[in-house]
């Protein structure tokens, strides 16, 4: 389909040459619901009116011939060709444009977008081996398998190939992973797959997966907590690591810094002891005119006394 096909409820579905069994089941319920009698033309068909000669051979009837149920199924035929040709693009429209009825219409794009029987046949084949092998996937949610699951039984239902209710319920629940086990076994001992809609199901299974992914939700959770005190942990013994290591490179530290005060201290009191005795020997006592003391220190005043 292409974005030419119209979304109104008055004009058939567009068909550009593309997926055909999806236009044919969207095409054959718009017929159906315009008028049930057009659908009929479009099956089973429609003869044009004829007559018999003179000389016993049948020929098309004159239009002035018609009869009251001739004008209604020529009425019929001629609508249906319309609705079949504003459904189809210029290219569809050539390959049916020498038709007659609408059913020879209908029959020649099923056999030119289907083909043959044999064709037909091959692809049954190949969606009924993908019916049977389907599964769901570990990225799909159940939403996503319906979806997909549909698709498969709409294509073999254009091409006239029809599964019951029941066991497409049943396949639905065999496909589904073994987590979902305890949800299979609620369902079917609680409904009758025989009639269960597929849409019921579908309700029940989106409701069980809520819990399951809140559970996994409550999981994930649960990891990411561990895993911050985890990274909480490894930060704290990687600073106490740190802190022992700044520990020992200010001790070093400091200790030098009192090696070089101590060292400081003794070269002072050298330098100051020296520069003592120098100042002392350039003093000359007044006492005795000698050098090395002071007055009050005079040995002979001491003596004196």
């Amino acid at each position: 389909m292409t974005n030419k096909e119209s979304m109104s409820i008055s004009k058939p579905p567009f068909f550009d040459g593309n997926n055909y069994s999806h236009w044919n089941i969207k095409m054959t319920i718009f017929i159906q619901a315009l008028d049930f009698n057009l659908w009929d033309i479009v099956i089973d068909g429609y003869e044009l009116p004829r007559t018999v000669s003179k000389e016993g051979v049948k020929i098309l009837k004159h239009k002035s011939l018609y009869t009251d149920d001739d004008k209604k199924k020529v009425q019929l035929n001629a609508k249906a060709k319309h609705v079949i040709i504003c459904a189809l693009n210029s290219n569809e429209f050539n390959i049916v444009s020498s038709c007659a009825t609408a059913k020879e219409m209908w029959d020649r794009l099923k056999v030119t977008y289907e083909g043959t029987n044999q064709v037909k046949d091959a692809k049954i084949n190949m969606l009924v081996k993908e019916y049977e092998m389907f599964s769901m996937k570990e990225t799909e949610n159940i939403s996503s398998i319906f979806v997909r699951f549909t698709n498969i039984i709409n294509s073999l239902q254009s091409l006239n190939k029809y599964y019951t209710n029941s066991e497409m319920v049943r396949k639905i629940l065999r496909c589904i992973p073994k987590s979902w086990m305890p949800k299979v076994t609620a369902i079917e001992e609680a409904k009758d797959l025989i009639t269960l809609p597929l849409e019921e199901l579908l309700g029940s299974l989106m409701t069980h997966k809520m819990p399951i992914k809140s559970h996994k939700d409550d999981g994930e959770l649960d990891k990411k907590k561990k895993k911050v005190i985890a990274l909480k942990s490894s930060t704290i013994n990687s600073s106490e690591e740190v802190s022992d290591d700044e520990l020992a490179l200010i001790t070093r530290r400091f200790k030098r810094l009192l090696a070089k005060k101590k060292l400081g201290t003794k070269s002072y009191k050298k330098s100051y002891l020296s520069k003592s005795d120098t100042k002392k020997d350039e003093i000359i006592c007044f006492e005795c005119n000698k050098p090395g003391h002071y007055k009050s220190e005079c040995p002979r005043i001491k003596k004196a006394k």
